[in-house]
């Protein structure tokens, strides 16, 4: 009997004629912790859909051995009859129902052809209990946090008696208390015989949880990685994922002293009405021209609030206080204003917020500003093309073409469409509100050299980001929020994470 749970041998994948996969290769073992992972368009998600029977038998090429049988799946609910799930990173579960029903959904514990709901409760009281959740079966998921919600998930899989779990970055949507939990929990299912595969973005995960990892680049396996034998490492895991080193993950820029001052804000306060308190309380802070300044601080310290007032007020807080722009006071009451004022946001829900997902790339970009490419309210189609064109080029964004949809795009290359977007209405003042969340290192470091061309190009940038790292390696000045209040500002040559993290926690 083999040793491997799962061998995926030679398996290709095409789209339309374009290689999703080429000869991937790759095996597991049973009853360990095994990541999946690679840049955004790698071909990891395909690669499990392809094992989970989303694509089906008959539409790749290769061989998928589970528990030493070819397997031949036409659809998902035959994968899940042999004991495997996968939990995708938009989790698939009925809002307005319970915890009992989302767990045992398409899968009911029945007696004589009916269902048993007090044996349904109980069930799923027993499965809470091993997933940690201590929450009431009859609570509907609508009134759940993401990180419980995806708790539920794992819980649904377990009551299929789960062999192999397939987790979809998993911890994407979670703040770190409920990542935490989550890999804590996926140690204890591998304590229990479960074997996982876990596809993640975040390396210090894949190198606190792995005990292989298999980096996936252009379709194609590059290598699988032994925890045992020290090869999971943040450099190793980088090289293998990029195909060149990186040494430093932020691109080099000469970071001048700056003089003229662009954006000032003056005892500046965002009332929100409908939570009836402060969102930002009596801030000051400048932006010089041509400088990066990074707005740190933890999840709800009043980062975003605050940049939406200074985007035209978008969420129509009572604003008090006083912006002055290359020092005149303005009153920006709409997003139209604060455009024609030379001010663009970049906002940190690309998919929900920033991009119309079922357009094309040229339509995405050019949305923000068609006036600029129409006349007597006629969109010029050529003209269109050729602007989605230069940003396309510019900004390096992959894809077969401009009419490719924006919802198919990669995170990293979603990211770049929605700066393009933004860089057509011609800003003076660019607001990037976590402008890498979500996509690779390579994608990152990519994001990255478009902000260093942008600001030897003349352009201002705020940066909001929950990444210390980040906000240390990109930022020219540095200022920290807690409680919706301004804290601190550290010069970078003083900041480090210590610093930022006291002031943060203030």
């Amino acid at each position: 009997m083999s040793e491997y749970i799962l061998e995926m041998n030679g398996i290709s994948k095409e789209f339309t004629g374009v290689k999703a996969l080429s000869d991937v290769s790759f095996k597991v073992n049973k009853g360990e912790i095994h990541c999946l992972i690679g840049e955004n368009g790698a071909g990891k998600s395909t690669l499990m859909k392809v094992l989970s029977g989303v694509y089906p038998y008959g539409t790749y090429e290769g061989d998928i051995v589970y528990e030493n049988h070819i397997q031949q799946f036409h659809k998902i609910s035959d994968s899940v009859k042999t004991g495997i799930a996968i939990i995708y990173q938009e989790l698939a579960l009925f809002p307005d129902l319970t915890v009992y029903e989302n767990i045992f959904a398409g899968n009911e514990v029945k007696q004589s052809g009916i269902i048993n709901w007090n044996k349904t409760i109980l069930e799923a009281k027993k499965l809470l209990e091993k997933v940690k959740l201590n929450i009431a079966p009859d609570t509907l998921v609508k009134d759940l946090s993401v990180g419980k919600r995806q708790l539920i998930e794992i819980a649904k899989a377990m009551s299929k008696d789960v062999k192999l779990l397939i987790l979809d970055e998993p911890t994407a949507a979670l703040n770190e208390d409920d990542s935490e939990n989550l890999l804590l929990l996926l140690k204890e299912l591998k304590a229990q015989g479960i074997t996982c595969i876990m596809i993640s973005h975040k390396l210090k995960e894949v190198i606190s949880i792995a005990d292989k990892a298999t980096v996936i680049r252009d379709g194609k396996t590059i290598c699988t990685l032994d925890a045992s034998k020290g090869e999971i490492s943040e450099a190793i895991i980088i090289k293998n994922m990029v195909g060149r080193e990186i040494e430093d993950i932020y691109p080099k820029r000469e970071k001048k002293v700056k003089a003229d001052i662009l954006l000032e804000l003056k005892n500046w306060s965002a009332y929100d009405s409908q939570l009836g308190r402060q969102v930002v309380k009596d801030m000051n802070l400048h932006v010089k021209k041509g400088e990066i300044v990074g707005i740190a601080g933890l999840m709800g310290s009043g980062r975003t609030e605050l940049a939406l007032s200074i985007f035209g007020n978008a969420k129509s807080y009572k604003l008090s206080g006083e912006m002055l722009i290359n020092g005149k006071s303005k009153a920006l009451r709409h997003t139209s204003e604060a455009i024609t004022e030379g001010i663009a946001y970049v906002t940190e829900d690309r998919k929900g917020d920033g991009l119309f997902l079922l357009q094309d790339i040229k339509s995405n970009i050019s949305a923000a500003n068609l006036k600029e490419i129409a006349k007597s309210g006629i969109i010029n189609e050529n003209e269109e093309i050729k602007v989605a064109d230069s940003y396309k080029e510019s900004l390096h964004i992959k894809a077969s073409s401009l009419e490719q949809l924006a919802g198919n795009l990669s995170g990293g290359n979603q990211q770049k469409v929605s700066i393009g977007k933004w860089l057509f209405v011609g800003p003076k003042l660019l607001i990037l509100d976590e402008p890498t969340r979500g996509i690779d290192v390579g994608a990152k470091f990519e994001i990255y050299t478009v902000m260093n061309k942008l600001i030897e190009e003349g352009l201002s940038i705020i940066m909001i980001s929950s990444e210390l790292g980040e906000v240390l390696g990109m930022s020219d000045r540095i200022y920290v929020m807690a409680q919706s209040e301004l804290k601190g500002e550290l010069s970078i040559q003083e900041a480090n994470q210590e610093k930022i993290m006291e002031l943060a926690t203030q």
